[in-house]
């Protein structure tokens, strides 16, 4: 990145992508100006060249040859008149010399990234995911690696005007942001940016069941594999009985599904989406599936928490929007108490009612939970909780030996947490304290 000797670059937002962000820059001889609105942001650990201003008003972009923005900053607070916008993912890809893959999509990102990186490991690639998930993706420049492996959210594809993965990889778009995208199509247009640099030599991965990218994948300018849990696909993946298959050669390779976790075997399209990226990049197959028996998913997507008098408690916090937690209530088996509700990100609750057959009570909670039982009225019980405590204890009295109950809010965590996390963690001590 020779080209930012010299430049006057803007970093917008301290948070931990913003200070990866600034210190590479200056690394690289550019002049960095980092600014926050917020006062009390951490600064420490950031070179002393770089420029630090907390507390105020934005800077004018046009001041500036390169604007980085952090992932929280929406695009028309610096686009207009900005004379090159590139955040912290694509200054990465641009910086580093080893393939790339990046996987976006609304829901099983984090799932597909970590599925390829311990893939690619297994097969004896030196490989790391970044982006959204783990570290900052310009911590991985300069270290030793054979790949890279990042998620990229919607935020930050907002922000890549000229990203060019190797492997671009997209899972099922739903609707999910709609608090910062405004709408469905603004939402498709951020993440169809993941390949809009690509070139012919380059790879889409697509989910072939997704309508709308079975519409736009035949005009992409990468290459395109899809993958299937539906039908079989010419060139791509899909699910045969037991087995993955992976076809476009002149022979089908089948991969038993048989003695693998339910973490891999719930999720279907990831697994082949990871098994397509790591084919993409010529890993060798055999090698790489040897590290699906002891794959275990991040915490909070569909997590057992606890066992209790044959009542099952599931941590599925990380369903923010509402076709994740659908998809938490389709795997469900018994009769679920259901625990929902958080931030509204302005999402259609509706298609909720297609997936409640197995719901004996909706236990709401958060700010959404007026919206949230208007959608569900006349489709279950539904009773408003109002906290996290109150729906556990509440959720506790009403189960029965044979119930699931299932936190997968439908919504954001931020109108009483500090992240998903914080909130699946919340919900794993209160099971907990009433062993």
């Amino acid at each position: 990145m020779e080209e930012l000797r010299g430049q006057r670059v803007l970093v917008l937002g301290l948070g931990i992508s913003g200070r990866s962000a600034a210190t590479f820059c200056a690394s690289r001889g550019a002049r960095v100006l980092a600014v926050d609105e917020r006062k009390d942001i951490q600064t420490q650990n950031l070179p002393e060249e770089v420029e630090v201003q907390l507390g105020g008003s934005l800077p004018d972009p046009r001041d500036f040859d390169l604007v980085v923005p952090s992932p929280g900053v929406a695009r028309e607070r610096y686009a207009q008149g900005a004379r090159r916008i590139c955040g912290d993912v694509a200054l990465a890809i641009h910086a580093l010399r080893i393939p790339v893959v990046a996987v976006t999509g609304t829901n099983g990102k984090s799932t597909t990234v970590r599925l390829a990186e311990a893939m690619l490991r297994a097969a004896g690639w030196r490989a790391m995911a970044a982006g959204n998930v783990g570290h900052p993706a310009l911590d991985l420049v300069g270290q030793p690696l054979d790949a890279a492996v990042l998620e990229i959210s919607s935020f930050q594809l907002e922000a890549a005007d000229d990203l060019r993965p190797q492997v671009a990889v997209c899972l099922a778009v739903t609707p999910d942001h709609l608090d910062r995208h405004h709408d469905l199509a603004a939402y498709r247009a951020a993440k169809r940016r993941i390949f809009a640099a690509q070139r012919a030599e380059d790879l889409a991965v697509l989910d072939a069941d997704d309508a709308w990218l079975a519409e736009i994948g035949p005009g992409l300018p990468a290459r395109v594999l899809w993958f299937s849990c539906r039908r079989p696909v010419e060139r791509g993946a899909f699910l045969d009985g037991e087995c993955v298959c992976l076809a476009g050669g002149e022979e089908v390779v089948r991969l038993p599904l048989a003695g693998l976790s339910p973490d891999l075997t719930a999720f279907p399209g990831n697994l082949m989406a990871a098994f397509l990226a790591v084919q993409a990049l010529g890993a060798d197959l055999r090698k790489a599936q040897t590290a699906l028996p002891g794959f275990a998913n991040l915490p909070h997507r569909n997590e057992l928490v606890a066992e209790r008098r044959e009542v099952l408690w599931i941590d599925d916090s990380k369903a923010t929007n509402p076709g994740a937690a659908a998809a938490a209530l389709a795997r469900q088996s018994g009769p679920v108490i259901w625990i929902a509700g958080g931030r509204d990100k302005g999402l259609p609750f509706e298609a909720l009612g297609q997936t409640l057959g197995r719901v004996r009570i909706a236990l709401l909670i958060g700010e959404s939970a007026p919206r949230l039982a208007a959608a569900l009225a006349g489709k279950t019980i539904v009773e408003t909780a109002g906290t996290l405590e109150a729906a556990v204890e509440r959720a506790a009295a009403l189960a029965r030996p044979g119930d699931v109950v299932l936190l997968s809010p439908a919504c954001a965590s931020f109108d009483q947490f500090a992240s998903f996390e914080e909130r699946g963690e919340r919900f794993r001590s209160l099971v907990e304290a009433r062993a």
